[in-house]
């Protein structure tokens, strides 16, 4: 096999929490080439509800002023692996809104790169993952800036939730900057349901399970806030949350 076509190792940055037994037979893995013309829109919902492994990766290009919409709900019962790389030309835009579910003992992972190669170009990437049981959620995201691309507008907003502790969440957001006159910002944070909202809404008279339900749904719907599917998204997405609780 040639070095091109090695699996990747830990020393791999972005195969840093990888499950790579399960990855071994599925790699090498295909780039999927989507390019947007320029002034033009395009979307795509990716739907992981399955128990078969899913690794894809998505190369995605926008010309000048070009926008995308990607909406991810990974949550097989399988390794669960969805790679982005994102190059936005000048005045691009795009949105990320990723959901993850773990609920066993699998590892699921979405992996970002988006490049700001033009001036004024705008990124938004927002992951929200629950992990219970023995479940790994992992996101990895950079996002780069090049030499020239002023007036880039980038942000990263990762959050996950742990129900068990026995569940894994790895987060590792980064900002590469090489220009002047930018607004770029990540948020990551790791944590348990808020203890004090579910005795308020015990204390109102809503069932524990019922309680931690509402507030799971919430949660997972900012990932999907203005997607053309986000009905469905979400209702998949309830329906992977009910076999957790």
């Amino acid at each position: 096999m040639s070095q091109a076509l090695a699996l990747p190792t830990r020393r791999d940055e972005a195969f840093r929490y990888a499950d790579l037994p399960a990855l071994a037979p599925l790699w090498p893995v295909a780039a999927e080439a989507i390019a947007v013309a320029a002034g033009e829109a395009g979307a795509l919902a990716i739907v992981n509800t399955g128990a078969a492994p899913v690794v894809r990766e998505l190369a995605i290009t926008l010309a000048a002023g070009a926008k995308f919409d990607l909406r991810i709900l990974n949550a097989g019962t399988g390794y669960g692996r969805i790679a982005v790389r994102v190059t936005l030309d000048e005045g691009a835009e795009f949105t990320l809104g990723a959901a993850q579910l773990a609920a066993g003992g699998q590892t699921l992972e979405v992996v970002t790169e988006v490049t700001h190669a033009a001036p004024d170009a705008v990124s938004r990437q927002t992951v929200r993952s629950v992990a219970a049981s023995k479940g790994v959620v992992n996101y990895l995201g950079k996002v780069l800036v090049e030499k020239g691309a002023d007036g880039t507008d980038g942000s990263q907003s990762v959050r996950a939730m742990l129900l068990d502790r026995t569940a894994t969440a790895n987060a590792k957001p980064e900002l590469e900057i090489h220009a002047d006159d930018v607004k770029c910002a990540h948020g990551c944070a790791v944590g348990e349901l808020d203890a004090n909202a579910l005795f308020y809404m015990a204390q109102r008279g809503l069932p524990p399970e019922l309680a931690k339900r509402l507030m799971l749904q919430a949660f997972v719907a900012e990932a999907f806030v203005g997607a053309a599917e986000e009905e469905a998204l979400l209702e998949a997405a309830l329906k992977a949350l009910g076999g957790m609780l």
